[in-house]
């Protein structure tokens, strides 16, 4: 009687413990579906082609000596602490993007840097604190590097975009006024410069707000189209 007890004890504790399955029920549901969580980034590119736009719009409007201002040095709150800190935080995260638009951040820090009495590249070239002719012939050639690199990159970018390669041959353009300029002294050549710097400035806040104005920032009807110049997989 001990004994039959025993087991009917041992089958009622296996019973609660062992679970079955029952196979063919569980062969015929169809298997569950894992969706894996994908993470969004936001585009960095706009954010950088409107500290470009906003920096040589400025620059410009200073080289035009807008509202009658001739002292340059404003630029540099711009071109270091916008353009430069900007585009370089907008570079790195776009290389892993397959862009180099890095080297513009950098562009703008050095050309904030002329401005700095700090980094002394006025006082190097001054005597008695005024510009010689040779620190015009110094800015001559930095402003022709750049203008070379910049046309590296307008080659670079022909199967883009019409505003990208409209604001970079514009750039060249500018900054060969504007290092023309710096040779000859010629006034006309750095209006020709800064008037060719505004149309880089509208051509790059183009490009940018394309991408910035979609539809799920904005109404329908506020759109840009990008102006695609040859599809970039053929």
């Amino acid at each position: 009687m001990s004994s039959g007890s025993g087991t009917e004890k041992v089958g009622t504790v296996d019973a609660y413990y062992i679970e079955t399955v029952d196979v063919e029920a569980a062969a015929s549901q169809p298997p569950q579906t894992v969706h894996r969580y994908e993470r969004t980034f936001g585009n960095p590119t706009p954010v950088g082609m409107l500290s470009y736009a906003t920096v040589i719009l400025c620059s410009s409007l200073l080289t035009l000596h807008a509202g009658s201002v001739y002292t340059p040095n404003l630029v540099l709150l711009f071109a270091t602490f916008y353009g430069g800190i900007t585009q370089t935080l907008v570079g790195s995260m776009e290389m892993f993007l397959g862009s180099v638009f890095l080297t513009f951040g950098s562009f703008n820090f050095s050309y904030g840097a002329l401005y700095l009495p700090s980094i002394g590249i006025a006082a190097a070239y001054s005597v008695d604190g005024v510009p010689t002719e040779e620190y015009y012939h110094a800015l001559g050639l930095f402003l022709s590097v750049w203008s070379f690199v910049t046309f590296i990159f307008t080659i670079g970018a022909l199967r883009t975009t019409l505003p990208i390669v409209g604001t970079l041959g514009c750039t060249v353009l500018a900054l060969s006024c504007l290092a023309a300029n710096a040779f000859t002294g010629i006034e006309s050549l750095a209006t020709a410069g800064g008037a060719l710097g505004i149309c880089c400035a509208f051509g790059t806040y183009y490009g940018g707000l394309s991408m910035l104005w979609t539809k799920q920032t904005t109404f329908p009807f506020i759109k840009l189209p990008p102006l695609l110049l040859s599809p970039s997989h053929t």
